[in-house]
Protein backbone atom coordinates (compact mmCIF):
# COMPACT_ATOMS: atom_id res chain seq x y z
CA UNK A 1 0.00 0.00 0.00
CA UNK A 2 2.88 2.39 0.88
CA UNK A 3 4.33 1.19 -2.66
CA UNK A 4 1.33 2.24 -3.77
CA UNK A 5 1.04 5.77 -2.84
CA UNK A 6 4.49 6.40 -3.35
CA UNK A 7 4.00 5.86 -7.16
CA UNK A 8 0.88 7.87 -6.71
CA UNK A 9 2.67 10.68 -5.53
CA UNK A 10 5.26 10.52 -8.20
CA UNK A 11 2.85 10.07 -11.11
CA UNK A 12 0.76 13.69 -9.38
CA UNK A 13 4.24 15.09 -9.15
CA UNK A 14 5.08 14.43 -12.88
CA UNK A 15 1.72 15.39 -14.17
CA UNK A 16 1.61 18.97 -12.25
CA UNK A 17 5.31 19.23 -13.69
CA UNK A 18 4.82 18.20 -17.42
CA UNK A 19 3.07 20.83 -18.85
CA UNK A 20 5.69 23.46 -17.73
CA UNK A 21 8.61 21.03 -18.71
CA UNK A 22 6.53 20.74 -22.10
CA UNK A 23 6.40 24.29 -22.44
CA UNK A 24 10.42 24.69 -21.46
CA UNK A 25 11.61 22.47 -23.74
CA UNK A 26 9.61 24.43 -26.79
CA UNK A 27 11.02 27.18 -25.29
CA UNK A 28 14.97 26.11 -25.49
CA UNK A 29 14.33 24.50 -28.88
CA UNK A 30 12.58 27.42 -30.75
CA UNK A 31 15.47 29.86 -29.14
CA UNK A 32 18.13 27.27 -30.18
CA UNK A 33 16.84 27.12 -33.70
CA UNK A 34 16.34 30.97 -33.42
CA UNK A 35 19.58 31.51 -32.51
CA UNK A 36 21.03 28.96 -35.39
CA UNK A 37 19.28 30.42 -38.08
CA UNK A 38 20.69 34.15 -36.84
CA UNK A 39 24.16 32.79 -36.30
CA UNK A 40 24.22 30.90 -40.04
CA UNK A 41 22.76 33.71 -42.49
CA UNK A 42 22.85 31.87 -45.84
CA UNK A 43 23.52 34.40 -48.98
CA UNK A 44 24.21 33.81 -52.89
CA UNK A 45 26.56 35.80 -53.73
CA UNK A 46 28.15 37.46 -57.49
CA UNK A 47 31.54 37.70 -58.78
CA UNK A 48 30.41 41.70 -59.06
CA UNK A 49 28.61 41.69 -55.11
CA UNK A 50 32.19 40.43 -53.73
CA UNK A 51 34.25 42.59 -55.53
CA UNK A 52 31.94 45.53 -55.03
CA UNK A 53 31.51 44.36 -51.33
CA UNK A 54 35.08 43.78 -50.96
CA UNK A 55 36.38 47.01 -52.23
CA UNK A 56 33.98 48.93 -49.89
CA UNK A 57 35.20 47.63 -46.97
CA UNK A 58 38.91 47.57 -47.31
CA UNK A 59 40.76 48.82 -44.54
CA UNK A 60 44.28 48.69 -47.31
CA UNK A 61 42.22 51.37 -49.23
CA UNK A 62 41.07 53.25 -46.98
CA UNK A 63 45.09 53.26 -45.90
CA UNK A 64 45.80 53.80 -49.52
CA UNK A 65 43.30 57.42 -49.89
CA UNK A 66 45.31 58.24 -46.47
CA UNK A 67 48.59 58.11 -48.07
CA UNK A 68 47.17 60.18 -51.22
CA UNK A 69 45.68 62.62 -48.89
CA UNK A 70 49.10 62.99 -47.21
CA UNK A 71 50.89 63.53 -49.67
CA UNK A 72 48.23 66.20 -51.27
CA UNK A 73 49.04 67.78 -48.13
CA UNK A 74 52.83 67.99 -48.65
CA UNK A 75 52.24 69.31 -52.03
CA UNK A 76 50.02 72.12 -50.46
CA UNK A 77 52.50 72.72 -48.35
CA UNK A 78 55.32 73.30 -51.09
CA UNK A 79 52.80 75.93 -52.45
CA UNK A 80 52.96 76.97 -49.53
CA UNK A 81 56.58 77.55 -49.46
CA UNK A 82 56.69 80.68 -52.39
CA UNK A 83 54.06 82.55 -50.26
CA UNK A 84 55.61 85.52 -48.38
CA UNK A 85 57.10 85.04 -44.58
CA UNK A 86 55.68 87.33 -41.66
CA UNK A 87 56.51 88.03 -38.14
CA UNK A 88 55.14 90.68 -35.76
CA UNK A 89 56.23 91.40 -32.29
CA UNK A 90 55.77 93.84 -29.02
CA UNK A 91 57.32 94.30 -26.22
CA UNK A 92 58.99 96.08 -23.06
CA UNK A 93 62.58 96.53 -22.15
CA UNK A 94 64.16 98.06 -19.01
CA UNK A 95 67.52 99.04 -18.73
CA UNK A 96 69.60 100.09 -15.33
CA UNK A 97 72.76 102.23 -16.31
CA UNK A 98 74.71 102.34 -12.97
CA UNK A 99 78.01 104.07 -15.03
CA UNK A 100 75.89 106.41 -16.97
CA UNK A 101 78.83 109.39 -17.70
CA UNK A 102 80.55 108.89 -20.52
CA UNK A 103 83.80 111.49 -21.40
CA UNK A 104 84.70 111.91 -25.09
CA UNK A 105 87.93 113.59 -24.40
CA UNK A 106 87.05 117.60 -22.90
CA UNK A 107 82.95 117.00 -23.48
CA UNK A 108 80.99 113.98 -21.98
CA UNK A 109 77.32 113.61 -21.89
CA UNK A 110 75.56 111.59 -19.19
CA UNK A 111 72.82 108.99 -19.77
CA UNK A 112 69.71 108.22 -17.32
CA UNK A 113 70.17 105.94 -14.83
CA UNK A 114 67.59 103.79 -15.90
CA UNK A 115 65.48 103.89 -19.17
CA UNK A 116 62.23 102.11 -20.45
CA UNK A 117 61.17 101.37 -24.10
CA UNK A 118 58.02 99.72 -26.15
CA UNK A 119 59.63 98.16 -29.23
CA UNK A 120 57.36 97.04 -32.27
CA UNK A 121 58.71 95.32 -35.01
CA UNK A 122 56.32 94.05 -38.45
CA UNK A 123 58.31 92.33 -40.85
CA UNK A 124 57.56 90.83 -44.22
CA UNK A 125 59.60 89.00 -46.85
CA UNK A 126 59.36 87.75 -50.39
CA UNK A 127 61.47 85.49 -51.59
CA UNK A 128 61.68 86.20 -55.63
CA UNK A 129 64.59 83.94 -57.15
CA UNK A 130 65.97 81.43 -55.02
CA UNK A 131 67.20 79.46 -57.89
CA UNK A 132 64.00 77.75 -59.13
CA UNK A 133 63.87 75.65 -55.85
CA UNK A 134 60.75 76.38 -54.65
CA UNK A 135 59.40 75.73 -58.49
CA UNK A 136 61.10 72.53 -58.15
CA UNK A 137 59.80 71.48 -54.75
CA UNK A 138 56.47 71.67 -56.06
CA UNK A 139 56.86 69.65 -59.11
CA UNK A 140 58.27 66.81 -57.24
CA UNK A 141 55.80 66.59 -54.49
CA UNK A 142 53.15 66.84 -57.37
CA UNK A 143 55.20 63.71 -59.11
CA UNK A 144 55.21 62.10 -55.82
CA UNK A 145 51.56 62.25 -55.25
CA UNK A 146 50.78 61.02 -58.81
CA UNK A 147 53.13 58.11 -57.59
CA UNK A 148 50.85 57.64 -54.50
CA UNK A 149 47.85 57.16 -56.58
CA UNK A 150 49.26 54.66 -58.40
CA UNK A 151 49.67 53.19 -55.24
CA UNK A 152 46.31 52.87 -54.80
CA UNK A 153 45.83 51.63 -57.84
CA UNK A 154 47.87 48.36 -57.27
CA UNK A 155 46.27 48.06 -54.47
CA UNK A 156 43.09 47.76 -55.57
CA UNK A 157 44.09 45.39 -58.17
CA UNK A 158 45.73 43.43 -55.40
CA UNK A 159 42.52 43.43 -53.53
CA UNK A 160 40.24 42.52 -56.72
CA UNK A 161 42.37 39.42 -57.56
CA UNK A 162 42.60 38.37 -53.78
CA UNK A 163 38.67 38.50 -53.54
CA UNK A 164 38.53 36.69 -57.12
CA UNK A 165 40.85 34.18 -56.05
CA UNK A 166 39.06 33.15 -52.85
CA UNK A 167 35.38 33.72 -54.56
CA UNK A 168 36.54 30.48 -56.90
CA UNK A 169 37.97 28.90 -54.28
CA UNK A 170 35.14 28.35 -52.43
CA UNK A 171 33.29 27.82 -55.79
CA UNK A 172 35.09 24.66 -56.30
CA UNK A 173 34.72 23.41 -52.82
CA UNK A 174 30.78 23.93 -53.17
CA UNK A 175 31.36 22.44 -56.75
CA UNK A 176 33.20 19.35 -55.56
CA UNK A 177 30.98 19.02 -52.58
CA UNK A 178 27.70 18.61 -54.95
CA UNK A 179 29.98 16.11 -56.97
CA UNK A 180 30.36 14.07 -53.97
CA UNK A 181 26.65 14.12 -52.83
CA UNK A 182 25.78 12.96 -56.71
CA UNK A 183 28.14 10.23 -56.15
CA UNK A 184 26.98 9.05 -52.58
CA UNK A 185 23.27 9.09 -54.18
CA UNK A 186 24.52 6.78 -56.53
CA UNK A 187 27.12 4.34 -54.74
CA UNK A 188 24.03 4.23 -52.04
CA UNK A 189 21.88 2.59 -55.47
CA UNK A 190 24.87 0.33 -55.95
CA UNK A 191 24.82 -0.53 -52.57
CA UNK A 192 21.23 -1.49 -52.49
CA UNK A 193 21.37 -3.34 -55.51
CA UNK A 194 24.38 -5.50 -54.49
CA UNK A 195 23.05 -6.32 -50.84
CA UNK A 196 19.65 -7.66 -53.00
CA UNK A 197 22.06 -9.37 -55.29
CA UNK A 198 23.71 -11.18 -52.34
CA UNK A 199 20.28 -11.77 -50.55
CA UNK A 200 19.54 -13.96 -53.73
CA UNK A 201 23.18 -15.60 -54.16
CA UNK A 202 23.84 -13.49 -57.25
CA UNK A 203 27.44 -12.21 -55.36
CA UNK A 204 29.47 -12.33 -52.52
CA UNK A 205 29.50 -10.46 -49.49
CA UNK A 206 33.06 -8.92 -50.37
CA UNK A 207 31.09 -7.36 -53.61
CA UNK A 208 29.08 -5.58 -51.29
CA UNK A 209 32.00 -4.53 -48.61
CA UNK A 210 33.46 -3.02 -51.57
CA UNK A 211 30.81 -1.09 -52.59
CA UNK A 212 30.60 0.44 -48.92
CA UNK A 213 34.47 0.92 -48.72
CA UNK A 214 33.84 2.92 -51.97
CA UNK A 215 31.23 5.01 -50.28
CA UNK A 216 33.41 5.66 -46.89
CA UNK A 217 36.15 6.78 -49.23
CA UNK A 218 33.65 9.38 -50.86
CA UNK A 219 32.54 10.37 -47.34
CA UNK A 220 35.72 10.83 -46.25
CA UNK A 221 36.67 12.98 -49.24
CA UNK A 222 33.55 15.30 -48.25
CA UNK A 223 34.71 15.43 -44.26
CA UNK A 224 37.88 17.06 -45.70
CA UNK A 225 35.57 19.84 -48.55
CA UNK A 226 33.39 20.61 -45.66
CA UNK A 227 36.57 21.64 -43.36
CA UNK A 228 38.08 23.62 -46.86
CA UNK A 229 34.84 25.27 -47.33
CA UNK A 230 34.68 26.44 -43.71
CA UNK A 231 38.00 28.14 -44.07
CA UNK A 232 37.42 29.73 -47.54
CA UNK A 233 33.85 31.04 -46.41
CA UNK A 234 35.57 32.67 -43.26
CA UNK A 235 38.18 33.85 -45.47
CA UNK A 236 36.47 35.53 -47.77
CA UNK A 237 33.40 37.10 -45.07
CA UNK A 238 36.69 38.54 -43.75
CA UNK A 239 37.67 40.37 -47.15
CA UNK A 240 33.98 41.51 -47.61
CA UNK A 241 33.29 42.97 -44.23
CA UNK A 242 30.12 40.43 -43.96
CA UNK A 243 29.35 39.00 -40.32
CA UNK A 244 32.15 35.71 -39.78
CA UNK A 245 28.18 33.40 -39.62
CA UNK A 246 27.31 34.18 -43.02
CA UNK A 247 27.14 31.02 -45.23
CA UNK A 248 27.90 31.99 -49.13
CA UNK A 249 26.73 30.52 -51.87
CA UNK A 250 27.59 30.93 -55.37
CA UNK A 251 25.40 29.60 -58.16
CA UNK A 252 27.29 28.50 -61.44
CA UNK A 253 29.95 30.12 -63.12
CA UNK A 254 28.94 30.88 -66.60
CA UNK A 255 32.20 31.75 -68.26
CA UNK A 256 32.11 33.12 -71.61
CA UNK A 257 33.81 31.77 -74.66
CA UNK A 258 37.11 34.10 -74.27
CA UNK A 259 39.03 33.94 -77.36
CA UNK A 260 43.24 33.95 -76.53
CA UNK A 261 45.39 36.59 -78.27
CA UNK A 262 48.61 36.35 -79.22
CA UNK A 263 50.88 36.41 -76.31
CA UNK A 264 52.65 39.89 -77.94
CA UNK A 265 49.15 41.46 -77.27
CA UNK A 266 48.83 41.04 -73.32
CA UNK A 267 52.79 41.92 -72.84
CA UNK A 268 52.24 45.44 -74.92
CA UNK A 269 49.17 45.95 -73.12
CA UNK A 270 51.09 45.36 -69.66
CA UNK A 271 53.82 47.70 -70.74
CA UNK A 272 51.47 50.38 -70.99
CA UNK A 273 49.04 49.65 -68.74
CA UNK A 274 51.19 48.33 -65.49
CA UNK A 275 50.87 50.75 -62.53
CA UNK A 276 54.68 49.65 -61.09
CA UNK A 277 55.96 50.63 -64.45
CA UNK A 278 54.28 54.19 -64.72
CA UNK A 279 55.62 54.78 -60.81
CA UNK A 280 58.94 54.39 -62.31
CA UNK A 281 58.71 56.59 -64.71
CA UNK A 282 57.14 59.52 -62.10
CA UNK A 283 60.66 58.57 -60.14
CA UNK A 284 62.83 59.04 -62.66
CA UNK A 285 60.85 62.68 -63.14
CA UNK A 286 61.48 62.98 -59.61
CA UNK A 287 64.64 62.46 -59.67
CA UNK A 288 65.62 64.27 -62.66
CA UNK A 289 63.94 67.49 -60.36
CA UNK A 290 66.18 66.95 -58.07
CA UNK A 291 68.95 67.12 -59.63
CA UNK A 292 68.19 70.64 -61.07
CA UNK A 293 67.10 71.17 -57.54
CA UNK A 294 70.47 70.60 -56.31
CA UNK A 295 72.25 73.05 -59.02
CA UNK A 296 69.93 75.21 -58.30
CA UNK A 297 72.31 75.82 -54.96
CA UNK A 298 74.62 77.47 -56.79
CA UNK A 299 72.76 80.26 -57.81
CA UNK A 300 72.49 83.51 -55.71
CA UNK A 301 68.89 84.39 -53.96
CA UNK A 302 66.74 87.77 -54.05
CA UNK A 303 64.47 88.52 -51.30
CA UNK A 304 62.39 91.83 -50.87
CA UNK A 305 61.39 92.67 -47.25
CA UNK A 306 59.67 95.38 -45.79
CA UNK A 307 59.48 96.13 -41.91
CA UNK A 308 57.57 98.55 -39.39
CA UNK A 309 59.34 99.64 -36.09
CA UNK A 310 57.22 101.17 -33.15
CA UNK A 311 59.90 103.07 -30.51
CA UNK A 312 58.50 104.09 -27.85
CA UNK A 313 60.81 105.19 -24.82
CA UNK A 314 58.26 106.34 -22.31
CA UNK A 315 57.17 104.36 -19.50
CA UNK A 316 53.59 104.86 -20.70
CA UNK A 317 53.30 102.25 -23.47
CA UNK A 318 50.04 103.94 -24.61
CA UNK A 319 51.09 105.43 -27.75
CA UNK A 320 51.99 110.00 -26.73
CA UNK A 321 52.47 111.91 -29.55
CA UNK A 322 56.23 113.27 -29.85
CA UNK A 323 56.62 110.50 -27.31
CA UNK A 324 57.66 107.66 -30.40
CA UNK A 325 58.73 106.98 -33.29
CA UNK A 326 57.94 104.30 -36.52
CA UNK A 327 60.60 104.23 -38.74
CA UNK A 328 59.49 102.30 -42.01
CA UNK A 329 61.81 100.37 -44.38
CA UNK A 330 62.05 98.19 -47.35
CA UNK A 331 64.67 96.28 -49.14
CA UNK A 332 66.27 93.74 -51.81
CA UNK A 333 68.48 91.39 -50.43
CA UNK A 334 71.05 89.83 -52.96
CA UNK A 335 73.10 86.55 -51.87
CA UNK A 336 75.39 84.47 -53.47
CA UNK A 337 77.11 81.36 -51.55
CA UNK A 338 79.75 81.13 -53.79
CA UNK A 339 81.32 78.18 -52.10
CA UNK A 340 78.30 75.82 -53.45
CA UNK A 341 80.57 76.19 -56.89
CA UNK A 342 82.60 73.38 -55.24
CA UNK A 343 80.87 72.04 -52.59
CA UNK A 344 77.42 70.86 -54.74
CA UNK A 345 79.45 68.93 -57.20
CA UNK A 346 79.02 65.85 -55.37
CA UNK A 347 75.63 66.12 -54.59
CA UNK A 348 74.92 66.96 -57.90
CA UNK A 349 76.73 63.45 -58.61
CA UNK A 350 75.00 61.47 -56.31
CA UNK A 351 71.46 62.65 -57.31
CA UNK A 352 72.49 61.35 -61.11
CA UNK A 353 73.38 57.88 -59.37
CA UNK A 354 70.07 57.81 -57.99
CA UNK A 355 68.66 58.75 -61.14
CA UNK A 356 70.25 56.01 -62.62
CA UNK A 357 69.76 53.57 -60.27
CA UNK A 358 65.73 54.28 -61.11
CA UNK A 359 65.88 53.49 -64.75
CA UNK A 360 67.60 50.07 -63.86
CA UNK A 361 64.88 49.18 -61.68
CA UNK A 362 62.91 49.75 -64.41
CA UNK A 363 64.20 47.74 -66.42
CA UNK A 364 64.20 44.87 -63.58
CA UNK A 365 60.74 45.74 -63.11
CA UNK A 366 59.97 45.28 -66.86
CA UNK A 367 61.76 41.92 -67.15
CA UNK A 368 59.86 40.26 -64.13
CA UNK A 369 56.62 41.74 -65.77
CA UNK A 370 57.84 39.82 -68.86
CA UNK A 371 58.17 36.29 -67.24
CA UNK A 372 54.85 37.19 -65.08
CA UNK A 373 52.82 37.68 -68.34
CA UNK A 374 54.34 35.29 -70.04
CA UNK A 375 54.26 32.35 -67.19
CA UNK A 376 50.20 33.37 -66.64
CA UNK A 377 49.35 33.16 -70.17
CA UNK A 378 51.22 29.59 -70.47
CA UNK A 379 49.06 28.69 -67.23
CA UNK A 380 45.79 30.00 -68.91
CA UNK A 381 46.30 28.29 -72.19
CA UNK A 382 47.22 24.98 -70.43
CA UNK A 383 44.19 25.45 -68.31
CA UNK A 384 41.75 25.61 -71.51
CA UNK A 385 43.79 22.51 -73.01
CA UNK A 386 42.87 20.36 -70.09
CA UNK A 387 39.42 21.18 -70.51
CA UNK A 388 39.24 20.04 -73.21
CA UNK A 389 40.43 16.60 -72.16
CA UNK A 390 39.11 16.31 -69.60
CA UNK A 391 35.81 16.56 -71.50
CA UNK A 392 36.68 14.02 -73.25
CA UNK A 393 37.66 11.84 -70.09
CA UNK A 394 34.30 11.81 -69.12
CA UNK A 395 32.81 11.25 -72.07
CA UNK A 396 35.22 7.74 -72.15
CA UNK A 397 34.80 7.26 -68.36
CA UNK A 398 30.76 7.63 -68.72
CA UNK A 399 30.76 5.38 -71.51
CA UNK A 400 32.81 2.86 -69.61
CA UNK A 401 30.80 3.06 -66.22
CA UNK A 402 27.75 2.19 -68.43
CA UNK A 403 28.99 -0.91 -70.03
CA UNK A 404 30.58 -2.15 -66.74
CA UNK A 405 26.94 -1.17 -65.22
CA UNK A 406 25.34 -3.46 -67.89
CA UNK A 407 28.07 -6.19 -67.58
CA UNK A 408 27.66 -6.11 -63.40
CA UNK A 409 23.61 -6.37 -63.53
CA UNK A 410 24.34 -9.61 -65.87
CA UNK A 411 26.62 -10.71 -63.58
CA UNK A 412 29.32 -10.68 -66.43
CA UNK A 413 32.13 -8.31 -64.35
CA UNK A 414 33.00 -8.13 -60.61
CA UNK A 415 32.18 -5.82 -58.38
CA UNK A 416 35.34 -4.56 -58.12
CA UNK A 417 35.43 -3.55 -61.97
CA UNK A 418 31.81 -1.93 -61.45
CA UNK A 419 33.25 0.24 -58.52
CA UNK A 420 36.54 1.06 -60.23
CA UNK A 421 34.39 2.50 -62.93
CA UNK A 422 32.07 4.13 -60.76
CA UNK A 423 35.06 5.89 -59.00
CA UNK A 424 37.08 6.69 -62.30
CA UNK A 425 33.82 8.46 -63.60
CA UNK A 426 33.33 10.23 -60.17
CA UNK A 427 37.02 11.69 -60.32
CA UNK A 428 37.36 13.09 -63.47
CA UNK A 429 33.91 14.88 -62.93
CA UNK A 430 35.45 16.51 -59.90
CA UNK A 431 38.83 17.51 -62.21
CA UNK A 432 36.45 18.80 -64.84
CA UNK A 433 34.47 21.06 -62.19
CA UNK A 434 38.22 22.15 -60.60
CA UNK A 435 39.63 22.75 -64.16
CA UNK A 436 36.99 25.05 -65.02
CA UNK A 437 37.40 26.86 -61.92
CA UNK A 438 41.19 26.86 -62.67
CA UNK A 439 41.04 28.34 -66.11
CA UNK A 440 38.74 30.76 -64.89
CA UNK A 441 41.05 32.10 -61.80
CA UNK A 442 43.69 31.73 -64.54
CA UNK A 443 42.01 34.43 -66.83
CA UNK A 444 41.99 36.73 -64.02
CA UNK A 445 45.77 36.02 -62.96
CA UNK A 446 46.52 37.07 -66.69
CA UNK A 447 44.43 40.17 -66.62
CA UNK A 448 46.35 41.31 -63.51
CA UNK A 449 49.52 40.53 -64.68
CA UNK A 450 48.44 42.74 -67.55
CA UNK A 451 47.13 45.74 -65.45
CA UNK A 452 43.94 45.20 -66.47
CA UNK A 453 41.97 43.43 -63.82
CA UNK A 454 39.88 46.54 -62.94
CA UNK A 455 39.51 47.57 -66.27
CA UNK A 456 37.80 44.26 -67.89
Amino acid sequence: MTTLNKKTNHLSLFNAVHPFCLYAITFVITASLFVGTANAQDRTITLDEAIKLGLENSKTLKLSQSKIDQAVSEYNQAKDQSLPTGKISYGYNHAEIPANRLALGPESFNLPNRADAYLGILTLNQTIFEGNKLKYARQSTDLLTQVARLDAVNDKDQIVYDIISSYYSLYKVLQSKKVVAQNLATVDAQIKQAQRFFEQGLVTKNDVLRFQLQRSNIEINGVDLETNRRIVNYNLNVLLGLPEGTQLNIDQITEADRQVAPFSNYLDTAMSNRPELQQFDLRTKVAETNIKSIKGNTLPTLVASVAGYYIDANINPIPKSGNYITPLTGGLTLSWGFSSLWTNKNKVTEAKIEREQTVINKNIMVDRIKDEVNQDYQNYTSALNKIKLLQVAIEQAGENNKILESKYKSNISSATDRADAETLLYQAQINLELAKADAGLAYYTLLKSTGKINKQ
